[in-house]
């Protein structure tokens, strides 16, 4: 877009704050600039050794225009005009965004109409901002608050910027899936989901697989998935919000919201999660054992409070600490030693396999948790991220291997998530930066009632659980795991330039 002024008027007032003074203001296609008129002598000469302050907006930075008009109590249409209103996109301290108010008084009908056109204009011509989402709400995440979040605070900022909405209420698990599957999508510039990890998941997973589908691709057994179509935005309105920590820096519905309508797009790798028959689902991160069997828990206690049910089956999981036998296959990536940013065992590790292009590594033994993970994962317990040494696109996942250890030294690893210190500096972890993984239980796992907790078996019928993005998986065979780079695309920024709260909560 040019950059020369498209547009030159002297308005009676530029109102910001206390001020009341009449102001010349430019219009640019990059920016809105504003100055003080001068008073004039009475020699009708402008007064001279007078300061004059100019002020800048970048047109970037805002998201929305309107016609400013004064109506009486119950008055929809018409009233006296005003001048305009400019709503835009406000940087404040810890990620957060907010929305700022800036009043243009002119009353004026063509000098106001002329303007609103011309910023109309430049607004529309920004490619990323989306004019029309498809919008899932969850009304059963956390405190059931996603319907409030949604109305209170996201609709409203929508309505703002001009953005048509078609939302679906889900009713219950799956139905996001059945619903993504059977739309068209080409009505709809992106996908936005309220609620928490789980839904999220779902809609993620719904969103890919229908672009396999679009494709005519095979969905059981997928080597190059076809990307999504439409970038994806994420409400946090769950317990956890992984997601949303990840992508914001901050659970903060208003700031997602902004990110949203300013178009802020970030491509994010994927995982398949398959066996060898079929694909199970998309996903961005994984927990096998400890992780799972903590979910699992949880969700038989789907009757209690969120925060209660998850302090229970993290507690209850932890008193019964038992690992899991397994076998782990993993395929290394091939990275030089100066762009890896891991710990010394990483590095060597890295060093040691360089070379050795589709050569498999196998270990077998007993875990306590194996997490797998294509996203730094930040969220309020943990800081630097689950996996601080991966990132959003770099085409990488991080293997995290928990051996056997005492239940007092599991707890200090655990600990260490909250802290700024290194999570992995215990002989019992072991971590690894791969492409794929596969992983192959030895025993099944069945769900014991009389104790409420998983244990090991031999049933032929039994499974074992998984916890992919906060969403239970429960699986009878080995799963195979494969990265996929910059597979979909999400509302969000780079989490490199982000800080983790300093809060907590148990996200395991």
């Amino acid at each position: 877009m040019a950059g020369g002024p498209v547009l030159l008027t002297r308005l009676c007032s530029l109102l910001l704050g206390n001020s009341s003074c009449g102001c010349d203001v430019v219009l640019s296609a990059r920016r809105l600039r504003w100055s003080p008129i001068l008073p004039e002598s009475p020699a009708g000469d402008s007064v001279t050794g007078v300061q004059v302050k100019e002020e800048i907006i970048e047109m970037k930075d805002m998201f929305a225009v309107k016609l400013k008009r004064r109506r009486f109590a119950g008055q929809k249409k018409g009233g006296t005009l005003l001048g305009i209103t400019i709503f835009k996109c406000l940087y404040k301290e810890e990620n957060k965004l907010t929305d700022c108010a800036i009043h243009l008084h002119n009353f004026s009908e063509d000098h106001c109409h002329a303007w609103f056109k011309c910023l109309k204009e430049i607004l529309n011509g920004f490619q990323n901002r989306p004019k029309s989402l498809k919008v899932f709400v969850n009304p059963s995440s956390h405190k059931r608050e996603a319907m409030h979040v949604y109305y209170e605070q996201v609709a409203p900022l929508f309505k703002l910027a001009d953005i048509k909405t078609d939302v679906t209420v889900t009713e219950y698990e799956g139905h996001a899936l059945s619903v993504l599957k059977e739309c068209d999508l080409q009505a709809f510039d992106g996908v936005v989901c309220v609620g928490g990890d789980g839904s999220v998941s779902e809609v993620a997973h719904g969103l890919l697989l229908k672009a396999q589908i679009d494709a005519g691709k095979d969905t059981d057994y997928l080597l190059r998935p076809a990307r999504a179509s439409l970038p994806l935005g994420v409400i946090p309105a769950g317990t956890t919000n992984i997601l949303a920590h990840t992508l914001y820096g901050i659970k903060h519905p208003v700031t997602a919201t902004l990110h949203i309508i300013m178009g802020h797009v970030q491509p994010v790798d994927v995982c398949t999660f398959s066996t060898p028959s079929r694909l199970l689902r998309f996903g961005f991160s994984a927990m096998f054992g400890f992780g799972a069997r903590t979910l699992a828990l949880a969700e038989k206690h789907r009757w209690m409070p969120s925060n209660r049910r998850k302090d229970f089956a993290f507690i209850k999981t932890l008193a019964n600490l038992r690992p899991e036998e397994c076998e782990l296959s993993f395929l290394p990536l091939q990275i030089s030693q100066e762009d890896s940013h891991e710990n010394d065992r990483r590095k060597k590790e890295t060093i040691k396999n360089k070379g050795s292009k589709d050569q498999w590594h196998k270990i077998q033994g007993h875990f306590l948790n194996v997490s797998i993970m294509a996203i730094p994962c930040l969220c309020s317990m943990a800081p630097r991220g689950l996996a601080p040494n991966t990132r959003l696109n770099n085409g990488s996942m991080a293997l995290i291997i928990v051996q056997n250890t005492s239940r007092s030294e599991f707890i200090k690893h655990l600990k260490r998530y909250t802290s700024v210190k290194n999570q992995f500096n215990f002989p019992f972890v072991e971590t690894y930066t791969v492409e794929e993984v596969k992983v192959e239980p030895k025993c099944k796992s069945v769900f014991d009632t009389k104790d409420d907790t998983y244990g090991n078996g031999t049933s032929a019928e039994g499974t074992y659980p998984w916890n992919i993005d906060g969403d239970l998986m429960e699986e009878a065979s080995a799963v195979h795991i494969r990265l996929h780079p910059q597979l979909i695309d999400l509302y969000g920024v780079n989490t490199d330039e982000l800080e983790g709260s300093k809060a907590t909560c148990n996200c395991i």
